[in-house]
C-alpha cells in the first residue's frame, strides 16, 4: 500500500492551519477521550466483560473530532460498525457507551445493540450500521427530509475505504448530486477493506476523491491525522450543503492502528508500514504542535486528567449497571412490541 509521502502527505501532520485557544483544546479533549475509551473497551474485552465483537477506531479519531465540532447539534451522524468515537464526537456520555459495550441495561440501548450498533437520536447519532454501504442511502432520506422542510441541517456519513466499491455508494452520490441534498459523505480511507489493501481491487489510487468528479463534485482530499485540516474541510462542506450547494464527498487519509477488528491481529500489514503510520498518531503529534505554539503543558495535563477520570467513573458504574431485563427481548422487534399483529 502507499506511504504518507506517496499520497503526497507530510512525514508528520503539518497544522497549517489556525483555530482559537478553546476549540483547540476542545479538539484535544474530544481526541483523547475517544482514544481513552477504546483503550479501555480493549482492556475490558480481555476481561470477558465485552460481549460480541468491536472495531476499533485507534488512530482515526481526528476525523471524528473535527466532524463532531463543526456540525450543529441537530445534525445528523450515520457510522459504520467502527462508530464508538462518532458517538462520542456528538456529545453522547461515556457511561451509556460504556454500558452498551458491557451489555448493561444503562447503556444507550438497554445492552441490546453492542458495540455495532451505537445509536443515541437525542444527540443525533442516528446509528451504528452493520451492513457496508447501507447507511448511505439513509442518510440521503435524512438529507431529503431537511432540503424539504428547510431546516438547514445537513446529514454526515461516514464510511471505510472499501465502501467505495459497493454499489450503494455510487447510487447515494448520484442522487445526492442529482438533487443537491444537504448530504456530507466522508471516507475514513485507512487503506486496508478488511484483511485486502484497497489500492489491489480499486481502478484510481484515490478511491473517493478520484470519483469525486463523476458525480460533478470537486475532489476533496484530506489528512486524516491532521485535525485543524479536517475541521477546515469539514466547516466547508457543511457550510456548502447549508447554503444548497449540495453534497460534498470528503476523502480522509488515515490509518487503523490495529486489525480490522478485536479478534485481527493485523500480521498482514508490513512492519514498515506500520511504523510510518504511527509516526503520524493525530494524537501525539497534536499534544506536541500545541505545546509548540504555546499550550502550557500544564493545561493539557489537567485535560488528560479529567478524561482519565471521567472514564474510571464510567467503566465502574458500567460493570456495577444490572444486566437488560430478559422482557426487552421481544421489545424494539415489532411495530406493537410482539408479533401477534402477524396474525
Amino acid at each position: 500500500m502507499p506511504t504518507p509521502t506517496d499520497l503526497g502527505l507530510p512525514e508528520t501532520p503539518a497544522f497549517a492551519s489556525r483555530v482559537d485557544d478553546e476549540l483547540a483544546l476542545r479538539l484535544y479533549r474530544s481526541m483523547l477521550r475517544m482514544r481513552r475509551l477504546e483503550k479501555r473497551a480493549y482492556d475490558l474485552f480481555l476481561q470477558n466483560l465485552v460481549k460480541g465483537t468491536s472495531h476499533l477506531a485507534l488512530g482515526q479519531e481526528a476525523i471524528a473530532a473535527a466532524f463532531g465540532e463543526a456540525m450543529r447539534a441537530d445534525d445528523w451522524t450515520f457510522a459504520t460498525y467502527r462508530g464508538h468515537a462518532h458517538t462520542l464526537a456528538r456529545s453522547v456520555p461515556m457511561e451509556p457507551v460504556m454500558a452498551e459495550l458491557l451489555g448493561r441495561s444503562t447503556g444507550l440501548l438497554s445492552g441490546k445493540g453492542g458495540s455495532m450498533h451505537l445509536t443515541s437520536v437525542e444527540h443525533h447519532m442516528m446509528g451504528s450500521y452493520a451492513i457496508v454501504g447501507a447507511h448511505l442511502t439513509v442518510a440521503n432520506g435524512a438529507a431529503w427530509s431537511a432540503q424539504l422542510r428547510g431546516t438547514d441541517q445537513v446529514a454526515v456519513c461516514f464510511f471505510g475505504d472499501g465502501t467505495t466499491n459497493i454499489g450503494a455508494f455510487h447510487e447515494a452520490l448520484n442522487l445526492a448530486a442529482t438533487w443537491r441534498l444537504p448530504v456530507v459523505f466522508v471516507c475514513e480511507n485507512n487503506f486496508w477493506m478488511e484483511y485486502t489493501p484497497i489500492d489491489t481491487v480499486t481502478a484510481v489510487p484515490r478511491p473517493a476523491a478520484d470519483r469525486s468528479a463523476a458525480y460533478g463534485l470537486e475532489p476533496v482530499f484530506v489528512d486524516g491525522n491532521d485535525v485543524l485540516a479536517m475541521y477546515d474541510a469539514a466547516s466547508a462542506a457543511l457550510a456548502r450543503a447549508r447554503s444548497g450547494d449540495g453534497p460534498t464527498l470528503v476523502e480522509a487519509a488515515t490509518y487503523r492502528h490495529g486489525g480490522h477488528s478485536r479478534a485481527d491481529p493485523g500480521k498482514y500489514r508490513a512492519e514498515d508500514e506500520i511504523r510510518a503510520w504511527l509516526a503520524r498518531d493525530p494524537i501525539d503529534t497534536y499534544r506536541g504542535h500545541l505545546v509548540a505554539t504555546g499550550v502550557d503543558e500544564a493545561r493539557l495535563k489537567e485535560i488528560d486528567d479529567d478524561v482519565a477520570r471521567e472514564l474510571d467513573e464510567a467503566t465502574e458504574a458500567a460493570k456495577a449497571a444490572p444486566p437488560p431485563d430478559v422482557d426487552l427481548v421481544e421489545r424494539d422487534v415489532w411495530a406493537d412490541g410482539g408479533a401477534s399483529w402477524r396474525n
